[in-house]
Parts: structure tokens; sequence; C-alpha cells
């Protein structure tokens, strides 16, 4: 039997623990508020890159045939994760999502270059099988997203420069509520024609069309770089915030369990104290009732 100190201990051992898990589960729901408001305020952004889209296709609409069709040989896929532990299933969620549709491009692993955004959804990719030609640590916060927005633009650069994919898919977690994502992907290149032909189409907002001063072909790669730049943005900031939208349900069961454990150690406690108290009380009985048969001796 334990003894009544070390059963202390251990009291005092998981109220730590507890705190430290309520620490982790606030921050969790500040980050998610945080991130939240980054991806609403890429509403306006996302509307404005449309919005020139779509003035640029109406005055110069032979710009849009530039966004070209891409081999259907070859494929560049970025997968969002995480660097850290306690965030549930999300890299094995997301690991065989990806895998998944990556399998049903019909394009072997070994044409598809892969780039993983977090060491654990690396080390889950390659130990599914597929090579991982580089890895990109996850920003901690919304302050180091654009600079990992410019690496993994650089790296898609070089795809497209040194070994001709002009195809890069998405794959990352979107957050949906506040402990709660599901798996998605993103045709982040090429530029999907239809969607181009609706921008087309839309009418503009006031009576006044702006005028274009810039070359065509100049402004549509500045419009496209823009809206890579979102994109990407977007998708770092929805696997953030699903990250720690998972996260903090782990961290609320982990909060539960541990409450669980502090109840079930402190009635330990008492019952183990109160046959401490007991059996003091009986020995003390014992030897007065020793000492009153010596007496009447």
């Amino acid at each position: 039997m334990q003894t009544l100190e070390s059963v202390k201990r251990q009291i005092s051992t998981t109220k730590d623990l507890h705190s430290i898990v309520k620490t982790m589960k606030a921050l969790a729901a500040v980050n998610i508020r945080q991130l939240e408001r980054a991806v609403e305020s890429l509403v306006d952004y996302n509307r404005t890159i449309e919005l020139g889209f779509r003035v640029l296709l109406s005055r110069h609409p032979e710009t849009g045939l530039s966004a070209r069709d891409a081999p259907r040989n070859t494929l560049g896929t970025v997968v969002f994760g995480s660097d850290q532990g306690m965030c549930g299933p999300l890299n094995d969620q997301i690991t065989a999502y990806a895998i998944g549709k990556m399998n049903h491009t019909e394009i072997s692993s070994d044409e598809r270059r892969v780039l993983a955004v977090g060491v654990r959804t690396a080390a889950r990719l390659e130990d599914a099988g597929q090579v991982v030609e580089a890895t990109h640590p996850v920003p901690s916060s919304t302050a180091g997203i654009t600079p990992m927005v410019q690496q993994v633009l650089l790296h898609i650069e070089r795809w497209h420069s040194s070994q001709g994919i002009d195809r890069v898919v998405l794959y990352y977690c979107e957050h949906q509520s506040r402990a709660s994502y599901a798996p998605k992907s993103v045709d982040l290149l090429p530029i999907d024609h239809d969607w181009l032909k609706n921008i087309q189409t839309q009418r503009w907002p006031t009576h006044v069309l702006p005028m274009v001063t810039m070359q065509p072909t100049e402004l549509f790669s500045d419009l496209v770089r823009q809206y890579l730049f979102v994109s990407l943005y977007r998708a770092f900031a929805e696997s953030l915030a699903s990250e720690n939208a998972s996260r903090l349900s782990s961290m609320t069961g982990a909060e539960r369990n541990i409450s669980d454990r502090i109840t079930a150690l402190t009635t330990q406690f008492h019952h183990q104290r109160q046959m401490t108290i007991t059996e003091e009380l009986l020995d003390i009985a014992a030897g007065f009732e020793a000492l009153s048969d010596t007496s009447r001796l």
C-alpha cells in the first residue's frame, strides 16, 4: 500500500500537470481566434485580386490565354501538418488524405515532388512510402506566415524552372469550428480557366471601368503572384488553426481525465488517512487497556 506522503506527491504532480494542460488549452483558444481573424482579413484581399483580374480580362481578354494547361504526368504537392505533438490525429488524417488523393492521379510516387510543412507530417509521409523532397517548419504565429509563404513560392518556382512542373496541389486541414477541421485539397496551379471566365463575365460594381496603365501581360503576372500568395497564406493559416483546434480538443479530453485522476487520488488520500487515524486510535485504546490491566494487578 502506498504511504500518505507518496499519494500526496502524486496529487501535487497531477495538479501541476492539470495547470499545464489548462494553459495549453487557453493558448490554443487564443491562437485559433488570431488565425481566424487572419483568414477573415484575406476576404477583402482576395476580392481586390479578383477585381483586378476582372478589369484586366474585360479590357484585354487575350491575357487569360497565358494560363495554360499543365502536363498531367508531373505533380508538385505541398502537404501542411505540424512540427509539435499533442495535436491529436491531425497529421495522420492529412497524410492519409494526401496519399489517397495523389494515388488517384495515376502519377507514380517517383514522378511526384512533395514538399512537407511540418516535420511530423514529413515523417508520416515517408512512413507511407512517399519520398519528401524538402521540409519547411511550421510558423509559430501569424507574423511568421508571410516569410514561410515566400519560401514555399521560391520552392515552387524552382520546380517550374528546373523540373518543368506546372501542376501544384495544396493539401491541408481547413478549420471549420472551434474544435473541428477537415482535410482539403486546392489546385494552386495552373490557374483555373473556368474561374477566369467566370470572373470575366461578372459585371463591374460601378458604372466606370478602371483604366489599365500597365502592360497587360505584366499586370496578369503580378495578379497571379498575388493570387498564389493569398492561396498559400490561407493554407498556412487554416492549417495552423486546425492544429490548434485539434490541440484544444486533445487538451479538453486530457483536462477531464486529469480532473478524474485528481478526484480519485484525493479520495484515496482521505480514505488512507482515515484508516491511519483509525489504526492510531485502536493502538491508543489497546495501550490504555493494557495499562489498565497492569494497574489492577
